[in-house]
Order: structure tokens, then sequence, then C-alpha cells
């Protein structure tokens, strides 16, 4: 059995994902960690049951990037020097009525928001995006659901 050395890798593996999320926002000690935090609160507020994950971690970033699903990956916030960006898993399928969308827009698959310094968030349209995403969570699932009973009946 090896034994880990690294003290700050087992008080991450400790964690809850939330934790981890609190710890790297406490990490960003300037606009970002305002920013994700703000972002944070927009989503709990679109879909208060939001279940918060951290994904991708590894040595170089021992907190991962925050994660949020409703019945599947709703979007991920991660933070660059120059902006936080919160991308949608499947925003290519969704309805953009307010021009949120404004990075990633060449996939078929992603879409994505970049916040920068001093930017301003339309609190109202990030959350319909939410909202929307969840739904089309929800939805695929149920169709899922009842292709397999479908099949298993056929």
């Amino acid at each position: 059995m090896q034994e880990r050395t690294n003290s700050s890798e087992e008080a991450a593996d400790e964690k809850t994902p939330s934790q981890l999320i609190d710890a790297k926002i406490a990490g960003l000690s300037d606009w970002r960690g305002e920013m994700l935090a703000r972002i944070r609160a927009l989503i709990k507020q679109a879909d208060p049951d939001v279940v918060e994950e951290v994904k991708w971690r590894k040595p170089s970033n021992m907190l991962g990037v925050p994660v949020w699903e409703h019945e599947g990956i709703i979007c991920t916030g991660e933070t660059y020097k120059d902006k936080v960006k919160l991308t949608f898993a499947k925003g290519a399928l969704l309805e953009d009525p307010s021009g949120l969308f404004n990075s990633s827009l060449e996939g078929n698959t992603r879409r994505a928001v970049d916040f920068h310094e001093g930017g301003k968030i339309d609190e109202e349209a990030l959350k319909a995006l939410i909202r929307a995403a969840a739904a089309l969570n929800t939805l695929a699932r149920a169709s899922a659901r009842s292709s397999r009973k479908n099949s298993k009946g056929a």
C-alpha cells in the first residue's frame, strides 16, 4: 500500500464536491472568485435540485472543475486568467433568445458564456438557460428510459 505524502491532496480527497467548489472560490482572491460564486448562486436559484460535482481533478488542478448536474451535466465552471467560462454540455440544443452564448459557438454540442472582469450578468437570461438545460436533460433521460422499456417489451 502506497502512503500519501501530499497533505493538500489528502485534504482535497476528504472534501465533498460543494466544499471543493467553496475552496476553489476562496482560492480565487480576485474578481473571478466573486463571479464564480455569483454564477453558482444563480444556478442554485434556477434549479434548487441541482447537484454539485467536481470532475477532472489532477495534480495541476487538485480542486478540479465545478460541475452542476440535473439528470446529467448542465454546465461546468472554469476559471482562466481573463475570464470565468460557463460551458453548457448540450448548449447547441438550447434556445438562447438573449444571446448569452458568446464562446464555443462552432461546435455541434457545447456552448459557453465567457464572463470578464467588470462584466454584468443577465441573471434572468442565465437562470432561463439553466432551467432549459435541466429540462433537456430530464427529457432526454425520460426518453431513454421509455426506449429501454419499449425495447424490452417488444
